[in-house]
């Protein structure tokens, strides 16, 4: 995009060859007259790339295959991957030039290599998504210049990855309502409000040890919440086969998804469906209680503007939200009753 705006842009790629990247670059037709493409590892002849082309945009693709031959480790080891980043970093401030390190990561989502690279960089983005889903998010875990609370949400297409206008209508555009089990969440990522449908299914289990499977939603807080919904609120589940799941490859974090995935487990044990039109949210304590959650009028205003028109939310919400009818309960066996989750 910088390219085709006239930007001079140099993509150093040290793990395809350059025949490689061109093709892709012709599939996607990302060539462009200001983009120069070099296919290269060692740091002293990148250099001389950039003093040559001069330009506004350095890729590095990625910063573990750079190595600098003075330096007798291999590519990849923390002494090349500090020293190669220091180095280009050092001539990014001198010139003026703004410098993409793209890096490797662990199994577990961090970005591999030594913590020196993340304190060099300026700003530390995260590109995160399903494999098996063309969703896309990007977020800043660290920024010298601004607030990390942004998310940017993108949808992988054949011509490349686009902009996702409303993240919520694409997490909902496949909801059949009318089926038990099914409840919406009113989330943020970041300051972005997104509507996600969260799904449970309990079943009769004929192993001595039930399963229980979650995708998408925290395991932990899963057993804890049916945990709850025994004490609590006499519903047991301790021989059944649980599976929660958030649709559309989306991974929730947010204590707000406890009180919609509770309700969620109970309408697929009970067998009525929630409302269609039932939007919920709240953190469910270990006493059955809900409590308060950050950002509860944009979760609300998403929800009106999405369509919904009931919510069930913690009994001291204090917010108002026009077009949307606020149930206020103070226990998770409150807003069960609300919702008309009833016994078989």
């Amino acid at each position: 995009a910088t390219a085709a705006a006239g930007v001079t842009s140099l993509y150093v790629s040290g793990e395809e060859s350059a025949g490689q990247v061109r093709s892709r670059a012709d599939r996607l037709g990302a060539v462009q007259d200001a983009l120069w493409l070099v296919s290269e590892t060692a740091l002293p002849h990148i250099m001389t790339h950039i003093e040559k082309v001069q330009p506004e945009i350095v890729v590095i693709d990625s910063i573990q295959t750079l190595h600098d031959p003075n330096l007798g480790s291999a590519p990849g080891s923390v002494a090349q991957v500090r020293e190669c980043a220091s180095r280009l970093v050092t001539h990014a401030k001198a010139h003026g030039t703004t410098v993409l390190l793209v890096g490797h990561v662990t199994k577990e989502g961090t970005l591999a290599g030594p913590r020196v690279l993340e304190h060099v960089v300026d700003t530390v983005l995260e590109f995160d998504g399903d494999r098996h889903h063309g969703l896309r998010l990007l977020r800043a875990a660290k920024h010298r210049f601004g607030a990390t609370t942004e998310v940017g949400l993108l949808q992988m297409e054949q011509s490349g990855l686009v902009t996702v206008e409303d993240p919520s209508g694409l997490f909902l555009a496949d909801r059949v309502t009318g089926v038990s089990g099914s409840a919406i969440v009113a989330t943020v990522d970041g300051n972005r409000p997104l509507l996600i449908e969260v799904q449970a299914l309990v079943s009769e289990s004929h192993l001595s040890n039930p399963r229980r499977s979650a995708q998408g939603v925290d395991a932990g807080r899963l057993s804890m919440l049916l945990a709850v919904l025994e004490r609590r609120c006499g519903f047991p589940t301790g021989s059944n086969d649980i599976y929660a799941l958030a649709v559309g490859g989306a991974r929730i974090t947010d204590p707000g998804a406890d009180l919609p995935l509770a309700l969620a487990v109970t309408s697929s044990l009970t067998g009525e469906p929630l409302g269609d039109d039932v939007v919920a949210v709240g953190e469910i304590g270990l006493g059955g209680e809900l409590r308060h959650v950050s950002h509860l009028d944009r979760r609300l205003h998403e929800a009106a503007r999405m369509g919904f028109r009931r919510a069930i939310v913690p009994q001291g919400a204090d917010v108002e939200v026009d077009g949307l009818d606020l149930l206020r309960a103070p226990t998770l066996a409150a807003a069960i009753a609300i919702a008309a989750l009833g016994p078989r």
